[in-house]
């Protein structure tokens, strides 16, 4: 029988790449605003200062955005990988998650 749902899976990762995307889009968008408000209010001193924040600010969301699409491909890899042996094994599969099950009821249940 097959439960594969293509469709559901694109959908579902969508919208988890989105709302990472909208937030990290949020942050910058609140650093930003932070750095312009504090700007005016310490003179010229302050705006360099300001200048090196917004700079190490944008360097720090490019790393963030590449470290989130690389442990997005990780982990849909690993998800592709992991239905692809449960459903060339599934009594195997099965079986390994009725084992693991009952082992870990017999360690809860000692007391």
């Amino acid at each position: 029988m097959e439960t594969h749902f293509e469709n559901i899976e694109r959908e579902h990762e969508a919208i988890s790449k989105d709302r990472v995307v909208g937030d990290l889009k949020t942050l910058a968008r609140d650093a930003e605003e932070l750095l312009k408000a504090t700007a005016g209010e310490m003179g010229e001193k302050m705006s360099e200062k300001a200048k090196q924040a917004r700079s190490r600010l944008a360097i720090a969301l490019e790393q963030a955005k590449v470290s989130c699409a690389r442990w997005e491909d990780k982990t849909v890899a690993a998800a592709r990988a992991t239905d692809k042996a449960i459903r060339s094994h599934p009594y195997e599969s099965a079986g390994a998650a009725f084992v693991m099950g009952v082992l870990i009821g017999v360690l809860i249940g000692r007391k």
